[in-house]
């Protein structure tokens, strides 16, 4: 067995145990997210309630959400080291409303006017709209409304669409089209009736963009088809949820142990001279 030691944040135990005999390293496995430390250019986690930190670690796999997770993102992106997808990417898109505002300049399909309003103000409008807050998905922190919202958070409004919801998923090269579904406006990947589609080249094309943009390699971007066939960005998730599907999970722990086996670990320390 290698010498690596791989950190695993945010996959659940049935994805490490199919990981585990398909790459030659030691896994750090954290389901929730660890406390970090940089020290000496090394990277080192360990468990909330414990200062058993396990270190150095030569790489890492992210794939999860969490409530207080932005400082943690930060830090791996200060180390620098190899990490699924890159910590940058995760950076850059980690809060929903910076995520989108980044997004509209690489995205075809975000011209959709979007406003915001700060926590209780009073925000008015005259056609049917979407309110967004928070850093939650599957349909949490979003109201639909009319003529005037006061949010009790900081708020992204954009106009209510009609038409089909879909998603592109990218796990690295492999594409996969989506659609979702749900019992009323709000659709979901989770809902019985969401499934696969025929991949549109355009959506596909887009994702692409985002993916390469955003050194992502694994990531999904939701649309709305308009009924004129008109593509919308709704919103690209740097972390999408890969296990719902057998296609898209089977995938995902190819490119995964394919990547902690083939990529560079963590350079040596390069120590600083004293003056």
């Amino acid at each position: 067995m290698s010498t690596e030691t791989v950190g695993l944040i945010g996959l659940e135990r049935a994805e490490v145990n199919e990981l585990e005999p398909r790459v030659a390293c030691r896994f750090a496995a954290f389901e929730m997210m660890p406390k970090v430390q940089v020290r000496d250019q090394r990277l080192y986690l360990a468990r909330f309630g414990a200062w058993d930190w396990t270190g150095p670690v030569d790489k890492v796999i992210f794939h999860g959400i969490f409530e207080n997770d932005l400082p943690g993102i930060a830090a791996l992106a200060l180390w620098g080291g190899p990490c699924l997808p890159s910590a940058s990417g995760l950076l850059d898109c980690r809060p929903r409303i910076a995520n989108l505002a980044r997004v509209r300049k690489v995205s075809r399909f975000a011209a959709l006017p979007r406003s915001y309003t700060d926590a209780g103000t009073a925000f008015t409008t005259e056609v049917p709209s979407v309110a967004k807050w928070g850093e939650w998905h599957c349909g949490e922190g979003k109201e639909r409304f009319a003529d005037k919202w006061t949010p009790s958070e900081p708020s992204l409004i954009e106009p209510f669409l009609g038409g089909e919801a879909v998603r592109v998923t990218a796990i690295g090269d492999a594409l996969f089209q989506l659609r979702l579904g749900g019992d009323d406006w709000k659709k979901s990947i989770h809902h019985s009736t969401a499934a696969h589609m025929p991949l549109d080249e355009s959506l596909a094309g887009d994702v692409c963009a985002l993916r390469d943009h955003f050194d992502l390699a694994v990531c999904a971007a939701d649309y709305i088809v308009s009924p004129d066939g008109t593509p919308n960005l709704l919103e690209l998730n740097h972390v999408p949820n890969v296990t719902q599907f057998p296609e898209i999970r089977a995938a995902y722990l190819d490119f995964t142990a394919k990547w902690i086996n083939e990529s560079p670990r963590a350079q040596p320390v390069r120590k600083v001279p004293r003056s």
